[in-house]
């Protein structure tokens, strides 16, 4: 089973096919009963889109309406049993530190589920908090401006937390359209991460323990790593 990192974007019809793939997975996991696909959103108040608009991605995708479980909750709130019996799991977009902070409690029971082979799809917030080294924003290294602030996720300096551990590299996203690549560049030149990827909106990194990392999507995915003359940048396409 794979990891699906999309790293943004508005386009339904292309995040649904990217999403493809993971409905596949989490009907062969079901094991031909129907199957249980959690969508996991923080929302911000007054957010009355969010559900709809995720809801809609993963139905465009071949998931149907009974498959999908909504679990919903507010900025400061954390996930609780959103795992029970879950096939699949899609982590929404939204403030990162908050998606951070509201999967405290499932954390080990994610990891356990994609060990034992549920697929695992992550959308901007969703794909960098899948990082055992989750850079959760910040716009600042070292004092100086490596983004625009409005990429900062309500964070001055860039921090970089524990995440769920299911890669072993960053991930940022909206990486041409925000300009976060640069962040993450700075994050590896400062020692903050020592590699990652940022990814382009209607773009996704799948991660496979079956086949070579693959990139799918109208953009493009960043490497980016230390090496011993500097920070490289490798481009990676479809």
């Amino acid at each position: 089973m794979s990891v699906f990192l999309l790293g943004g974007g508005r386009d339904l019809a292309v995040c649904a096919s990217l999403l493809q793939a993971f409905v596949s997975e989490a009907r062969e996991h079901a094991a031909g009963r129907a199957p249980v696909i959690a969508l996991l959103l923080v929302l911000e108040a007054h957010d009355d889109a969010s559900v709809d608009r995720f809801r809609g991605v993963l139905e465009a995708a071949g998931a149907a309406p009974d498959d999908i479980r909504v679990h919903a909750v507010v900025e400061g709130e954390t996930f609780a049993d959103a795992m029970t019996d879950a096939d699949g799991v899609f982590v929404g977009g939204g403030l990162t530190p908050a998606y951070h902070d509201a999967v405290r409690g499932i954390g080990e029971a994610i990891r356990e589920r994609v060990a034992s082979g549920m697929p695992y799809a992550g959308y901007s917030a969703g794909a960098s908090i899948a990082a055992g080294p989750a850079l959760v924003g910040g716009y600042r290294v070292g004092g100086v401006e490596v983004v625009s602030e409005d990429a900062g996720e309500e964070l001055g300096a860039v921090e970089v937390r524990p995440g769920l551990g299911l890669l072993d590299f960053a991930v940022d996203v909206h990486a041409a359209q925000w300009g976060t690549l640069s962040r993450l560049v700075a994050a590896v030149d400062a020692g903050l991460v020592t590699d990652g990827v940022a990814i382009d909106e209607n773009t996704a990194l799948v991660i496979s323990a079956q086949a070579a990392p693959a990139v799918r999507g109208s953009g493009q995915v960043w490497r980016v790593e230390s090496t011993a003359s500097g920070v490289h940048v490798q481009v990676l396409r479809a």
